[in-house]
Formats: structure tokens, C-alpha cells, sequence
């Protein structure tokens, strides 16, 4: 196994930068998972790490070795593809033990590791048939199956599940899991789905234009992203953000205002000027409570008395919309929730879990 390190990587396509210095340390065994908008660099960074594009400049360390001018061949890498990328005319036992004959493995053992691949990925009664004659899901366990059957330092991942229906993503998704932590292999994974992102990843690295906007564990990603950015991608629902504005004894939101002294989230330095400041409010739908079926306490905020404007079932759950000034917000409820559209509902907000943005950089306080 290896650990990973970026160095102010940049890379240029002509005078186009779509990788920005990016510095980047993933541990040896650390599965991390590079998530971001299309077009935000995050399929070009991992290619980088395979040797399929060359860095403008920087670094790139696997284990010991700056392997800027290593073949991918020689990298000791396993790299799992979008589109599967199976030799169509051979069979699945002659795709996953390819590499392995390539590299002149002694046979007893190709044998006993695609014996281990086999059992593990299910694909025991398909190793004799085509690609052509499997489905989406079926394909994608043979490619990842040609991975891990190597003995490789790290597994990287691009995009693996796209191309699956949702329950098949959600399969698969449990299975990567169980391969990592059965063989602890260093791994990245580039995805678009930030469920993919929350499930998976020790560390979660969001990339926007280039750059790295934030950087740690799913769940520091979750309750304390850096900037708006981050906050509205990581979250489904995405977090609402609002419209306020923050005086020097209370932050304003519509017609409610919140103490400020209770808002431990933020950091203040300054006293503000009497006519307040302008800024963005985010509150996750997820930290909306019933009243009913919550206690209050000296750190819940109630946003007494809105209207409910729409309700969306969604199962267990079910996703309500109100206003709150001009804002649109929404909150998530339980079953036992039993509102109707036009009702008035009290919701109580946990005030630690209230996040202020700088209104022009978008930038947490």
C-alpha cells in the first residue's frame, strides 16, 4: 500500500487552467472520494495520479516515488473506469485475469486470487460468458473484479457507478465498501454523487473550478462547510440559504430574529454598525423540528406560526416548503408530521446549528 501526495499540481490546456495548486495528502489505506460539479477538475486530478495526463507542473507522490514520469504502467495502480472498458472478445475469467498473465503471475496462483475475486464479486456462474452478455451491474463487478485481483498500492476509481440504475448504484456502492475494507487498499474515487461522497470516504475532498474548496470527513463537510458553495452541494436537500441581517443582539430572518449570543457557530469580533450588516443565513431542511413532537430548550429557536405553501412526499420522510420573509426555505419532517398545505406550523432550530456566510465572498463567519 501507499499514501498519496499532490503537490501544487496545476494543470493547462493550452492557456485554460482547470487544475488549480492543488495540495493534497491521502494516508496510506485512506479511502478518499473527490466530488464536485462536471468541469471542476476532479476526473482530470485522478488521471494525473494514473499517469493518463501528464501535470502541467507540481508533484505527485505515491508512497516514495514522484511518479510524474512513470508509465501508468509502472505505477503499481488498478483503476476502475466509467465505462466499464471490458476486452469485448474475451470472456469474463480472461478479462479479470489479464493483467495478472501480462505481468507472467505463476498460474496456481492467478487461479487462487480469481477464485477469492469470483466468490467475493458473485461472478462464479458468469466466468465463461462475453461482455456483451451481462448486464450494466454484472459489467461493472468484472471491472471492478480485473482491479482488485491485482496486487496493486492503490485502487482509483472513476465515476464507477453512473451508468447503473439507482438500486443497482446503491448495490454496488455496499460492495466497494466491503472490497476497502477488506483489503484496506488506498483508494480515490471521482464522483458527481455526493451520496456517493457521504457513504463511502473517510476524507471528501469538493472541488469547485479548479481548486479545492474544502477538504475532511463526510461529517465535517456536512455541519461546517467552509463557504456556500460547499454547503449547497453536500446535502440532499441542499441547505437553504437566506437572506438577514446580523445586528449586534440578534440576527434577523424575515420577521424573526435570533439571539446572536446563542449563535456559537459564528465567530464575532466586532460590534456592528446600528443599521446591521447584510448576510446569508444557511439552515439545513434536516435541522427543522416538528414543535410537537420536540422539546424546546434555551438553544432551539422557534420560527413560530408559517405557512405551509407545498408538501412533497417522500416516503418517511416528507419535504415541506414555507416562507420565511422572501426566502423559500424547506424542512424536512417525519411521518408523524400530519400537515396539510396552508396549515401553520411552529419549527424549532437548534441555534448551534445555524451557519452565517459573508454575503459578497459567500465565505462562512
Amino acid at each position: 500500500m501507499a499514501a498519496i501526495t499532490l503537490k501544487n499540481i496545476v494543470k493547462s490546456y493550452g492557456k485554460t487552467q482547470v487544475v488549480k495548486n492543488i495540495d493534497l495528502d491521502i494516508n496510506d489505506g485512506e479511502f478518499v472520494v473527490l466530488v464536485g460539479p462536471s468541469g471542476c477538475g476532479k476526473s482530470t486530478t485522478l488521471r494525473m495520479i494514473a499517469g493518463l495526463e501528464q501535470a502541467t507542473s507540481g508533484d505527485i507522490i505515491i508512497g516514495d516515488r514522484v511518479v510524474n514520469d512513470i508509465e501508468p504502467q509502472h505505477r503499481n495502480i488498478a483503476m476502475v473506469f466509467q465505462n466499464y472498458a471490458l476486452y469485448p472478445h474475451k470472456s469474463v475469467r480472461e478479462n479479470i485475469v489479464f493483467a495478472l498473465r501480462r505481468l507472467k503471475v505463476k498460474e496456481d496462483e492467478i487461479q487462487r486470487r480469481l477464485k477469492e475475486v469470483s466468490e467475493m464479486l458473485k461472478l462464479d456462474g458468469l466466468l465463461a460468458r462475453k461482455p456483451a452478455d451481462l448486464s450494466g451491474g454484472q459489467r461493472q463487478r468484472v471491472a471492478m473484479g480485473r482491479a482488485i485481483i491485482r496486487d496493486a498500492d492503490v485502487f482509483l476509481f472513476d465515476e464507477p457507478l453512473s451508468n447503473l440504475d439507482a438500486k443497482l448504484r446503491g448495490h454496488m456502492r455496499t460492495e466497494i465498501g466491503k472490497i476497502h475494507n477488506k483489503f484496506g487498499r488506498t483508494s480515490v474515487y471521482v464522483t458527481h454523487d455526493q451520496v456517493e461522497a457521504m457513504t463511502l470516504a473517510d476524507k471528501v475532498v469538493v472541488l469547485h473550478d479548479g481548486y479545492i474548496a474544502q477538504a475532511g470527513t463526510p461529517m465535517e463537510i456536512y455541519l461546517n462547510p467552509v463557504n456556500i458553495f460547499v454547503a449547497q452541494f453536500i446535502g440532499s436537500p441542499s441547505m437553504n440559504i437566506m437572506s438577514g441581517t446580523l445586528y449586534n443582539d440578534y440576527l434577523q430572518i424575515g420577521d424573526f430574529k435570533l439571539p446572536r449570543e446563542k449563535l456559537t457557530s459564528v465567530a464575532y469580533r466586532d460590534e456592528i454598525l446600528q443599521q446591521g450588516i447584510p448576510v446569508k443565513v444557511g439552515i439545513r431542511p434536516d435541522f427543522f423540528n416538528d414543535k410537537n413532537y420536540f422539546p424546546e430548550s434555551e438553544m432551539t429557536f422557534n420560527f413560530h406560526g408559517v405557512t405551509v405553501d407545498l408538501i412533497e412526499p417522500m416516503g418517511f420522510d416528507k419535504e415541506v416548503l414555507f416562507n420565511v420573509g422572501n426566502n423559500v426555505v424547506k424542512a424536512r419532517l417525519d411521518l408523524r408530521s400530519d400537515v396539510e398545505r396552508e396549515d401553520t406550523l411552529d419549527l424549532l432550530v437548534d441555534l448551534t446549528r445555524v451557519l452565517i456566510f459573508d454575503r459578497e465572498t459567500e465565505q462562512r463567519m
